[in-house]
């Protein structure tokens, strides 16, 4: 008998400003890793609600999401897969200052080279999502999809 799939959902935003990437430092297994801004899906959140909150989180910046870079999966030693969903946009400042996420260490802006080559990334799909902006993809965001309930109403109960 086949197992189901047990797949984890995340998005990622790669922010690039004039040659300069966006990076989150974190601690993953005890040890200090570069990220994308990234984070799990929440239940009722679509992948671009999701991905502006893990920004505004883990940055304390507004993100505007404007393309889509695809989406990859990552198996874990567990057998389960990350699929993880990318996108490109822009920062900005919010009008009220928003407090970071406390298990973010730093934020970094560095160039491609700097960060695939002199630090140790979270996962392969960050190198893998910062080679797909440097190629030129760009997906509509509506590649992306949202979120689409499929509630079938109740039957309709006899009168009494």
């Amino acid at each position: 008998m086949n197992e189901r799939l047990r797949c984890h959902i995340t998005v990622a935003a790669v922010i690039e400003d004039r040659g300069r990437f966006l990076f989150v430092e974190e601690e993953d297994a005890g040890l200090r890793v570069l990220n994308q801004p990234a984070g799990h899906l929440d239940p009722d959140e679509d992948l671009i609600a999701a991905v502006r909150r893990e920004v505004r989180e883990e940055t304390a910046l507004e993100f505007a999401p404007q393309h889509s870079l695809g989406c990859d999966l990552l198996r874990l030693a567990d057998g389960a897969v990350i699929l993880r969903v990318a996108f490109t946009g822009t920062v900005s400042t919010p009008a009220q200052p928003i407090r970071r996420d406390p298990a973010i260490l730093a934020t970094h802006w560095l160039d491609a080279a700097t960060a695939l080559n002199g630090h140790r990334l979270r996962s392969p799909l960050v190198a893998r999502s910062l080679r797909r902006w440097e190629s030129g993809l760009r997906l509509p965001l509506e590649s992306a999809g949202e979120l689409v309930d499929n509630v079938r109403p109740a039957p309709a109960r006899p009168e009494e």
